[in-house]
């Protein structure tokens, strides 16, 4: 399908190679073409976040399709070249000979704006026609892939990419169940009444508290960084940044009053009530979802901060009267898809139990500890390690020496200024990317980065610590995509409706009566990814599912 300025679309069937294999017809729009050919296995089009809301306009539904967008940005990774652009006109230029126009602006991700859908596609070079476009890059995509020593896997990437698609522009269009009364409710209770030209009165009183804090006379700015450190180390304290966990560790008066006003300050900028104008309408918050958008192929987002909803925020989050969220995590994804990417028997053995994977470590060694098991098992995984971890880390490596070789063999390679891939062939970029940290509530604490190497630099171990965790991370991320094609497959003939993903979470706004089977096919999903990506393997995929009104009663 290839759009044409007009809005008219050019539709034609393909054969196996990606050329026409029947007669091209023109339909006035997605929808339309949509309509007219219901039975199309696949649909192949330059962007799904450019077509696919046209065809929900329409009513209509697409089964599976081909983002040609999407796979150029997987493949050019793949050849190292990720900073080429990706969109339809840059790679048939590339086909062709042309000269190369860079990718138009798509918004950077979480601006705290609403971004808009491109009216029309951008012009082509040497004004070729769209569909012929289209068909070239097609083809020449296939051949790409078909030449790859791991095409199979890399044609299943890009087909869960291209699925990611779908969902995303779908949720999108469906918005997660907000009530905004509630939400200014929340915001009155935690930041008090509002004043014009001012902070609100709970942030001005910790201000003013943070600069009591370092003695009379004494003005602090607490959300200016700068401001912040000069007033510490006029009290003696040096510290690098005023990150919680660094101010944390000091003794000092302002610390407390700083810390709340931090985390008050954080909710009023990013989902505040200019946030709420902004992003909550008809009783839904809307975000553009972009699958792929970290390197690690983890989604982003084009504003609203739709993957950092404050845990306090959630409580805006309340299904519609006589429905309900059914909100379901993978539990210990990354050290479960470790396990089925390194193919070390032990670790498979113990990610085979589908209860709590770190008791079953713990079982299996450590003396029985559960918090060292997991200590060591994540510090493999991030590359921290503390005077503790160390010790464990040994342990773990004597006992699951496949699962440590494959994440120690990444870090590396990347110190050595290589590219590593996940499982399926999505390539780490040749620079840092800030994404691949790791979450919060899942890095040890105290931990230390990788310990030197002989000739090794800051900047190569950092390096080291990013391509070790992105063979993981990126693994774990293609193990979503697959789970959530398989559960919107799974809620194609119900009124359940997928409304929120994020990493390892997913959250289904379903009929109550719905709510079990939801459940169920959520379960069974995660299973079929497993097989889907990794093969024959004793791993299991569980995953704690609650089924709740509210989204924050999921996280008690």
């Amino acid at each position: 399908m290839a759009e044409y300025a007009d809005g008219s679309v050019r539709v034609c069937p393909l054969d196996a190679d990606g050329r026409p294999a029947g007669p091209v017809t023109t339909e006035p729009g997605p929808g339309a073409a949509v309509r007219a050919h219901p039975h199309a296995a696949r649909w192949v089009w330059r962007s799904t976040a450019a077509v696919h809301p046209r065809v929900l306009d329409d009513g209509g539904r697409v089964e599976r399709c081909y983002d040609v967008e999407a796979a150029e940005a997987i493949l050019l990774g793949h050849e190292g070249a990720h900073r080429l652009p990706r969109s339809l006109g840059a790679a048939y230029a590339r086909l062709h000979g042309l000269p190369v126009p860079a990718d138009l602006p798509s918004g950077a991700p979480d601006t705290g704006q609403p971004s808009l859908f491109e009216a029309a596609p951008a012009p082509l070079p040497g004004d070729a026609d769209p569909l012929t476009a289209l068909l070239d890059v097609y083809a020449g995509q296939l051949v790409r892939t078909a030449a790859l020593a791991g095409a199979g896997r890399m044609r299943l990437l890009l087909a869960a990419e291209s699925a990611g698609t779908l969902v995303a522009a779908e949720m999108g269009r469906a918005g997660l169940p907000w009530r905004a009364d509630v939400h200014r409710r929340l915001l009155d209770e935690l930041l008090g009444e509002r004043f014009p030209g001012a902070p609100p009165r709970r942030l001005g009183e910790l201000a003013e508290q943070v600069s009591a804090a370092f003695g009379p006379g004494v003005h602090v700015r607490p959300d200016q960084p700068a401001d912040v450190l000069r007033a510490f180390a006029r009290a003696g304290v040096k510290l690098r940044s005023t990150r919680a966990w660094e101010l944390q560790a000091i003794d000092h008066p302002a610390v407390e009053p700083l810390l709340r006003y931090k985390k008050l300050y954080r909710i009023h900028t990013a989902h505040g009530w200019a946030w709420l104008r902004s992003w909550v309408r008809d009783g839904r918050f809307r975000s553009e979802y972009l699958p792929g958008g970290a390197p690690s192929g983890r989604w982003t987002t084009n504003g609203g901060g739709a993957l950092q909803i404050p845990r306090v925020m959630r409580r805006a989050v309340i299904a519609d009267p006589g429905w309900r969220l059914v909100v379901a995590d993978a539990d210990q994804l990354e050290p479960r898809v470790l396990a089925a990417i390194s193919r070390d028997p032990g670790l498979m053995a113990a990610a085979g139990d589908s209860g709590d994977l770190y008791t079953a470590l713990a079982r299996r060694g450590f003396s029985g500890d559960r918090a060292a098991a997991k200590l060591a098992l994540l510090g493999a995984i991030y590359g921290q390690t503390s005077g503790d971890g160390l010790a464990q880390l040994a342990d773990l490596r004597r006992r699951f020496p496949r699962a440590v070789a494959y994440v120690d063999d990444a870090a590396r390679t990347g110190e050595q200024g290589g590219l590593v891939r996940t499982w399926l062939g999505r390539t780490s970029p040749s620079a840092v990317a800030d994404d691949q940290e790791g979450d919060a509530d899942e890095v040890p604490d105290g931990g230390a980065a990788d310990p030197p190497r002989a000739g090794s630099t800051p900047a190569a171990r950092a390096r080291g610590r990013f391509t070790r965790n992105f063979v993981v991370q990126g693994s774990a991320a293609e193990w979503a995509l697959l789970m959530l094609a398989a559960l919107r497959g799974a809620l194609r003939d119900m009124r359940a409706e997928l409304v929120f993903f994020q990493h390892d979470e997913v959250v289904v706004h379903c009929p109550e009566e719905e709510a079990a089977t939801v459940a169920a096919a959520i379960a069974a999903a995660a299973d079929e990814a497993g097989r889907v990506a990794f093969g024959a393997t004793p791993v299991r995929f569980p995953c704690t599912t609650a089924v709740v009104e509210c989204y924050a009663d999921a996280k008690e």
